[in-house]
C-alpha cells in the first residue's frame, strides 16, 4: 500500500495567464507563489496553510471544457469560512456561482468556474448554517 501523506498540489490548464492570475489572487484571494523557471508559463499558488498548492500551466489545447457549470465534472473544493460572506464576496467580484445551502453532500457548497471554465466548489462546514 502506498503511505499518501496529503495532496500536495492540483494543475489546471489554463489559456491565458493573467485573467486566471487574476481570478485566483484577487477572488479567491490565494498567495502567489514563487515558480521555478520552466519553458512554459504557469503560475503557483499556496491554498491554506498545510503545504497545498495550486498550479496553474498554460496550454492551448483541447483539454479545457466548453460547457457550462455541473457539479458532476471534474473539479476540486476548497473549504471556506462565513458561507453567506464567500456569496457576497463573489456577487461583489462579478462572479457567477450555483449556491446550495442545504445538499445532499452534508455540508454546504457553492460552485464557481474560472475564466478558463475550471469548477471550484468552496463549501463549509455544516455547523455554519445549523445543519
Amino acid at each position: 500500500m502506498l503511505d499518501i501523506q496529503t495532496i500536495h498540489h492540483i494543475s489546471l490548464n489554463v489559456r491565458k495567464l493573467e485573467p486566471a492570475v487574476a481570478f485566483y489572487r484577487d477572488v479567491l484571494g490565494l498567495e502567489e507563489l514563487e515558480r521555478p523557471p520552466f519553458d512554459f508559463e504557469g503560475a503557483w499558488f499556496a491554498v491554506g496553510s498545510a503545504g497545498q498548492q495550486l498550479h496553474l500551466i498554460v496550454h492551448e489545447g483541447e483539454v479545457l471544457r466548453e460547457g457550462g457549470m455541473h457539479s458532476r465534472d471534474g473539479h476540486f473544493a476548497l473549504r471556506v469560512a462565513g458561507y453567506y460572506r464567500t456569496i457576497e464576496w463573489l456577487e461583489r467580484c462579478g462572479v457567477a456561482y450555483d449556491a446550495r445551502p442545504r445538499p445532499r453532500a452534508g455540508f454546504p457548497q457553492i460552485y464557481v468556474m474560472d475564466p478558463d471554465r475550471n469548477i471550484i466548489e468552496l463549501n463549509c462546514d455544516p455547523e455554519e448554517l445549523g445543519a
